[in-house]
């Protein structure tokens, strides 16, 4: 399947666009990707959705119905999640800006109502329904495509420094929500893959992106130096590996921001 639509001079995908992630995610930032360029955030959201949509081509039936770690969804629901989560872009973008954003991506996933009881059973039905409404896999997958590009062209085409309303009430810039759908896709990503028995397939943009995010410019050395690579570090830091009290506290050295997750 496709990879993102073709880069204009403005819009230079892959390796890159990494390079900008490290070159900017450092200083006032730190935890945050703030002042990476709009478009340098849209480019790596094509990548991971790009990426995720064709690792799910030829999934079989069968294997659309494996558990995952994010009970009770199945595969096919956990990828209707992302692609619900990835949804919410054009409609956010059809709505009014608010004139100041208040709340960085790392501010985003705050422990609040958000992610409480009654917001995650709410989350959890969703995603149920809108996998139940698609058919078969093939179905899934075409219209996960059809949804990340919309939203992709969408944000191609904003302004620098846009503002967004969330579901939630928090005002965004748009590159800052961005982050958090990279996160979205990159972590349920490694969730699909093991519930699938596949090698990762994150690209080094979009788990970039997400270290950056999690211990800024200035932590990666730190955690390098536990012997982790990149995926590693992503498993320990947002729950899906063990991670024992001695790598908590190396990780926290380093500067680590926990997200909570829903």
């Amino acid at each position: 399947m496709a990879g993102p639509p073709a880069a204009t001079s403005r819009t230079p995908t892959g390796r890159a666009v990494l390079r900008e992630v490290f070159a900017l995610s450092g200083g006032t930032g730190r935890g945050s990707v703030t002042i990476m360029e709009q478009w340098g955030v849209v480019e790596v959201f094509g990548l991971e959705a790009g990426r995720l949509a064709e690792a799910m081509v030829g999934v079989s039936e069968a294997e659309w119905g494996r558990p995952t770690r994010c009970a009770p969804w199945r595969v096919r629901e956990l990828f209707g999640h992302v692609r619900v989560t990835v949804g919410r872009l054009p409609g956010m973008l059809g709505g009014e800006a608010p004139a100041v954003a208040e709340v960085t991506a790392v501010g985003y996933y705050r422990p609040d109502a958000r992610f409480d009881a009654g917001t995650n059973a709410a989350r959890v039905s969703t995603a149920q329904e809108h996998a139940s409404v698609q058919g078969d896999g093939k179905a899934l997958v075409e219209d996960f495509e059809l949804a990340w590009r919309r939203a992709y062209e969408m944000c191609l085409a904003e302004p620098e420094g846009r503002v967004v309303r969330t579901r939630h009430g928090d005002a965004m810039l748009l590159s800052e929500f961005l982050l958090t759908r990279v996160v979205e896709l990159v972590v349920h990503g490694l969730d699909l893959a093991d519930a699938l028995g596949r090698e990762p397939w994150l690209t080094s943009e979009g788990g970039g992106v997400v270290e950056a995010l999690l211990l800024g410019s200035s932590g990666t050395a730190g955690v390098r130096g536990l012997g982790w690579d990149q995926v590693t570090f992503l498993r320990k830091a947002t729950g899906r590996a063990p991670i024992s009290l001695s790598e908590t506290e190396a990780v926290e050295r380093a500067g680590v921001h926990w997200l909570t997750l829903g």
